[in-house]
């Protein structure tokens, strides 16, 4: 089984990349495979709607998100990490999110995901709910901790000083592990749900 972990923020030991260091101990304890990509810092541009990947099954601009998509479409379960920008994720992971969910065509039904904030004060709850609608639009169940998802820290290395929040990325990570091992049963012994056809409802014609 396996974890594929986006690390959206531009510093590659930041306080994003502690949250999710401490995430990978755990899934690496409960016997999950772990592999982490840092795109905050790569030159990501937005989706310009061209339509491409549904001919060529991949995004036109071959960049990190073609890299993504195979390993996406592997893995058992996503966490999506992020600083706050203006009570948002940082752009360039919108970007790369927004072009690999679209151009990804595969089943990401019953793919476990997980979004976690970092700053340094506000803002956590709202980039929390932005990341969260990623997977909720695509079948994917939602894994939760004993707090909303979030990690305090300014500089380099403060977030480990939030034992409250390093300890939410830690049952985080053991409650997402629970769930893809269930999953993983559920599918064995009783199948996932018959997939119904997509229907698309214009509301101006």
């Amino acid at each position: 089984m396996k974890v594929l972990m986006i690390n959206g923020s531009p510093r590659k030991v930041g306080n994003t990349a502690t949250a999710l260091k401490e995430m990978e101990k755990t899934f690496l304890k409960n016997g999950i495979e772990v592999e982490t990509m840092q795109i905050g810092n790569q030159a990501i541009r937005g989706c310009i709607a061209c339509g491409t990947c549904n001919k060529k099954g991949q995004c036109v601009f071959d960049d990190a998100v073609n890299e993504a998509a195979p390993k996406f479409a592997e893995a058992d379960g996503l966490v999506i990490a992020s600083p706050v920008y203006y009570a948002s994720a940082n752009g360039t992971l919108i970007s790369f999110l927004d072009r690999l969910f679209y151009s990804c065509k595969c089943d990401k039904r019953m793919k476990v995901g997980a979004s976690v904030a970092i700053a340094r004060r506000g803002g956590l709850s709202a980039t929390y709910d932005e990341l969260n609608k990623y997977f909720t639009i695509s079948s994917m169940p939602v894994a939760a901790s004993n707090y909303w998802n979030s990690v305090h820290g300014g500089a380099p290395g403060q977030a480990e000083q939030d034992e409250e929040g390093i300890q939410t990325v830690r049952v985080l990570a053991d409650n997402m592990s629970f769930l893809i091992k269930s999953i993983a049963l559920g599918k064995e012994k009783i199948g996932l749900p018959e997939a119904e056809q997509k229907v698309f409802t214009n509301f101006i014609r």
